[in-house]
């Protein structure tokens, strides 16, 4: 579904205009209304965004329920290879989300699609992972196999039951000089009991016995966001993850907004480092920050200001830290430390100073 931008587009892009020219190389934009009313659609993150493990992030589903409910179209694009289209949409839906296979667009997907561009059809490739790689090269006219011999190349994405069987017979093939093809290079996923393995800590093991590097397909690539933008027919889509190097990493070099959630993997020490091709348009605790209005912050001789908080350039945090549930005071932190006026070692004090740590 395309929707026509609304009056708070104009608003928000005005903000947009003047936060630029107060902040400089700082890129976080304000709106006086709810987030939501600036786009189109949402192209959602799903671990650490709606879901962490098999259990759903508190508030998470009323969040998106209500935008979709307000107009928008909701995509999910996820770098996890280990599911299909449909056992994610299966997950959600489960969740209480309204959600087809069309509204996933996974790692898997974009590789498959990618090597069936490339190969022969019914060409035989080496699958490093589980069905959620080999059931999109099916679909994709390709022959999943799990021997070196015969296959023309590897393709490797995460699954719980990737071990030493698959990486050695990776090895021999990339070894013989098959191309190999990663869905991704996330180092971690993130879990209820903190980051574990994820799909690039298993690449790296394959490039220490090879000596090689694949092609990575997944986030931060821009097409993962721009394929599922155009499959929705959206124009003006919002990005939400909570990777920096990935989800809005991403949406930068796609050229979308973005908002990056505090419920997985990036922190607010992450944000305040974040180098220009990783800083996010919005911040947000979570979900709800779809609905919520963003204030601006702005820069002074002294520090940075946004809301009832201002942060020093001594990494000292004045006024109500506890303000917009202490986004605020992120929000000033990072105009200054993006800015370069907030020294590195005073980045621990300001987030603890703001109880996000």
């Amino acid at each position: 579904m395309t929707a026509s931008p609304d009056p708070p587009l104009a608003s928000a892009r005005q903000q947009d205009d003047e936060s630029t020219n107060r902040l400089g190389s700082a890129v976080l934009r304000g709106t006086d209304t709810p987030l939501v009313g600036g786009y189109d659609a949402l192209l959602v993150d799903l671990d650490g965004v709606v879901h962490l493990g098999d259990q759903p992030i508190p508030r998470a589903v009323d969040a998106l329920r209500s935008a979709r409910a307000g107009g928008l179209t909701v995509a999910y694009v996820t770098n996890n290879a280990a599911r299909t289209p449909a056992d994610v949409a299966r997950g959600l839906t489960g969740y209480g989300l309204d959600v087809a296979a069309a509204d996933v667009v996974t790692s898997s997907v974009v590789a498959a699609r990618l090597l069936a561009d490339r190969l022969p059809a019914g060409a035989q490739v080496l699958v490093v992972g589980g069905d959620g790689l080999r059931a999109p090269l099916v679909a994709a006219g390709l022959t999943p196999v799990a021997s070196a011999d015969g296959a023309v190349a590897v393709v490797q994405g995460w699954a719980p039951e990737v071990g030493w069987p698959q990486l050695a017979e990776a090895t021999v093939a990339v070894r013989a000089g098959r191309p190999w093809m990663a869905t991704n290079l996330d180092r971690t996923l993130p879990s209820p009991r903190g980051p574990l393995p994820g799909n690039g800590s298993m690449v790296a093991a394959l490039a220490s016995a090879t000596g090689q590097q694949p092609e990575s397909v997944g986030k931060p690539k821009p097409a993962m966001f721009t394929g599922a933008a155009a499959a929705i027919g959206a124009r003006s889509p919002l990005v939400v993850g909570d990777r920096l190097d990935t989800d809005i990493a991403g949406a930068r070099a796609a050229g979308y907004h973005s908002l990056a959630v505090l419920t997985g993997v990036s922190s607010a020490a992450d944000l305040l480092a974040a180098g220009p091709d990783e800083r996010p348009d919005y911040l947000g605790r979570d979900l709800d920050a779809l609905h919520a209005r963003h204030p601006a912050p702005y820069l002074d001789g002294d520090g940075a200001h946004c809301g009832a908080v201002t942060v020093t350039t001594r990494g000292d945090v004045l006024g109500e830290p506890g303000g917009g549930d202490g986004l605020d005071g992120l929000r000033a932190g990072c105009a200054l430390a993006w800015a370069g006026r907030l020294p590195a070692e005073r980045y621990d004090d300001v987030v603890r100073a703001l109880s996000l740590d």
